[in-house]
């Protein structure tokens, strides 16, 4: 037998030796993985990846949707100039594109169709509509399972939410559903430092969401209050009144804060855009 093989089959058994009993549901089979990851059967890592399984057959789509009043879209009027800042702006790699209105979704733009386009000088002669790939529709009730199932057979990474009469409501990835299995995806924001700010360009920095209020005053000079929360983090969902989605922008005393990073439990990381008039304060 292969070693790998056998390492699997190891693995398995010792797996099966820490059960006592059939587990009869999912809370006992969650405690019976609680059990062998304390054991050290297998690693944190694993275990919580193993829940993540659980979740995504326990979730719908409505749980971990982008609301549409968040979705980036195109218009499928406008000008390739005028697409081409937006989509360099957020950095997705799919955009839906509208007709009329928000619920007419006539197809999605991948950035990669467009740019093509202005690398090889033809921007004149885009034409939106040959570009347009056929756009998925689901129902907010389908399972996340189903979903990852669904993405796989068909290829497809970006879904349409619809609601009961049809209208749209949000959209899904395929990286959304993966996410609630692996946690977090890695960006090209990751760090292996400790800074909680850093320096990126001519006043823009990046800013993890845990830094505490305390620091980022003393950084930038601000004067947020941290008597009622810690982190500026705390402080934007707060001034917000609800959990920012990855991509959105919005300003809190005389700064600019686009997400970075966020998922639909926790806010990561953010970017700031300081005013020419504030200049960072270096502890």
């Amino acid at each position: 037998m292969p070693e790998e093989h056998s390492h699997t089959g190891s693995w398995l058994r010792r797996i099966t030796g820490s059960l006592s009993g059939e587990p009869r549901d999912l809370e006992d089979l969650n405690e019976v993985l609680g059990q062998a990851r304390e054991r050290g059967i297998i690693d944190a890592d694993a275990h919580e990846m193993l829940e993540g399984v659980f979740r995504v057959v326990e979730l719908q789509v409505r749980d971990i949707m982008v609301p549409r009043s968040q979705m980036i879209i195109v218009n499928r009027d406008d000008p390739p100039e005028e697409i081409l800042p937006m989509v360099v702006e957020h950095g997705h790699s799919r955009y839906p594109v509208i007709g009329e209105d928000r619920d007419q979704i006539v197809g999605i733009l991948l950035a990669k169709d467009l740019l093509r386009y202005f690398a090889e000088g033809t921007r004149s002669s885009f034409d939106i509509k040959e570009c347009l790939r056929p756009a998925v529709f689901i129902p907010e009730s389908k399972r996340l399972n189903v979903l990852l199932k669904e993405f796989r057979v068909s290829h497809h990474h970006m879904a349409i939410v619809v609601d009961e009469y049809g209208g749209v409501s949000g959209l899904v990835t395929i990286e959304d559903v993966l996410e609630q299995i692996v946690g977090d995806i890695g960006d090209e924001y990751d760090t292996d430092d400790d800074l909680d700010i850093r320096k990126e360009g001519e006043r823009q920095f990046t800013v993890k969401a845990q830094t505490r209020i305390d620091e980022f005053n003393g950084y930038f000079g601000t004067d947020f209050s941290d008597e009622e929360f810690d982190t500026i983090g705390g402080l934007a969902i707060s001034s917000l009144g609800r959990l920012p989605r990855r991509g959105e922008s919005f300003s809190l005393g005389g700064l600019e804060f686009k997400v970075l990073r966020a998922d639909r439990r926790r806010l990561d990381l953010l970017r700031v855009i300081t005013p020419r008039d504030i200049e960072p304060q270096d502890d």
